[in-house]
């Protein structure tokens, strides 16, 4: 039987081919765009460069100065540059930290966004916007943030180390996993994201196998997308809510977070879900997803216990209060128990362990 449901599409422009930077301006000249601000990582300011190169006086100013999780001053810097060079259109090259840091100035002047993702974080595909205030990390949905453009090109992705790429692959699976248990999920976006996981899990172990294998590059940055369909179309659930509490609280790195913490939302949250419980069970091809998942992550290297990603023991409580403050969906009735064994497994890296009695919604 099939369940009422309503879908909305986001109407970006998505331009996916190898070589597919070489396109860019025909891109920024469909958008009307005379100046462009270019965002980035200050280790990407060299690609940023050289891509940008073909642009000529259409570039304004590169700013290198984009950082994990958006801090405030940092966004608010970006946005006075940005008014300060009269640009009229962002240009952003990297992964979620220059994709985030261009929302931020989107969301404070308007202008459109040209997105070119180098990582799997999939934030390029949604109208979700975050920023970090002192040790609280805010987000938001705002239509404005959305990237009027996108542009994959797997062979950007080649320099990115395949460790990296793991956990970029394992955030973007994240976002996947959580809209099948959305309140929003509709059967496209269910379609969407079992592919999007599917595509991944195949394309990991390929990509590190052999780093420069184009093919499993472009695989895993098609499931990338997929997956930040999926974020774009859905409201996520308990695990993206303590990757970004974690995250704004201890400063964690944000793809390792994700992947180490996945597992073990999954183990609690898939026995009261289970359509979602059924489609990643073919997506992975094995009977339980988030052993599977956990397992998959251990053998190509991520580390997985959140003591070592840097989150104090002493911080676990501070987190649960966060998690139980703030309202969110999710099909499991989340208790100060259930937060707390979650946690514990998480910050010791063991093997997840799925829920008893789970109170559901």
């Amino acid at each position: 039987m099939i369940r009422d449901f309503t879908y909305e599409s986001r109407p970006s422009r998505v331009v996916f081919a190898a070589g597919a930077v070489g396109l860019l301006q025909r891109e920024v000249t469909r958008l009307a765009i005379r100046r462009l601000i270019v965002v980035c990582t200050p280790p990407q300011a060299g690609l940023a460069q050289a891509v940008t190169a073909p642009l000529g006086e259409t570039v304004a100013a590169i700013h290198p100065h984009a950082v994990m999780h958006v801090p405030r001053a940092v966004a608010d810097a970006a946005v006075a540059k940005t008014r300060s060079v009269d640009a009229d259109g962002c240009l952003a090259i990297g992964g979620g930290s220059a994709i985030g840091l261009a929302k931020a100035v989107a969301r404070e002047t308007g202008i459109p966004i040209v997105a070119v993702p180098t990582t799997y974080a999939g934030s390029e595909m949604t109208t979700v916007w975050g920023v970090t205030d002192a040790e609280r990390k805010s987000t938001g949905r705002d239509e404005r943030v959305l990237p009027a453009t996108v542009v994959y090109d797997p062979e950007l992705t080649l320099p990115l180390p395949p460790a990296t790429a793991v956990v970029s692959g394992f955030n973007a699976i994240a976002h996947s996993a959580e809209a099948l248990y959305a309140p929003d999920c509709s059967p496209v976006t269910a379609l969407v994201a079992t592919e999007s996981v599917r595509a991944l899990i195949e394309a990991l172990p390929r990509l590190v196998a052999e780093p420069d294998d184009l093919d499993a590059r472009s695989e895993a940055l098609y499931g990338a997308w997929l997956a930040g369909m999926t974020l774009g179309a859905t409201t996520m659930s308990l695990h993206h809510q303590l990757c970004h509490i974690l995250g704004g609280t201890f400063d964690l790195p944000h793809a390792e977070t994700h992947t180490a913490v996945l597992p073990h939302a999954l183990a609690l949250n898939l026995t009261a879900a289970p359509h979602a419980r059924a489609a990643l069970q073919r997506a992975v091809g094995a009977d339980d997803p988030a052993s599977r998942l956990f397992e998959l992550a251990r053998d190509l290297g991520p580390e997985m216990a959140l003591k070592n990603l840097g989150m104090p023991e002493d911080g676990m409580e501070t987190v649960v209060r966060q998690v139980l403050s703030a309202p969110y969906h999710n099909p499991v009735r989340v208790t100060e128990a259930d937060l707390r064994g979650l946690l514990s497994n998480a910050f010791a890296g063991v093997i997840p362990r799925p829920a008893t009695n789970p109170t559901l919604r």
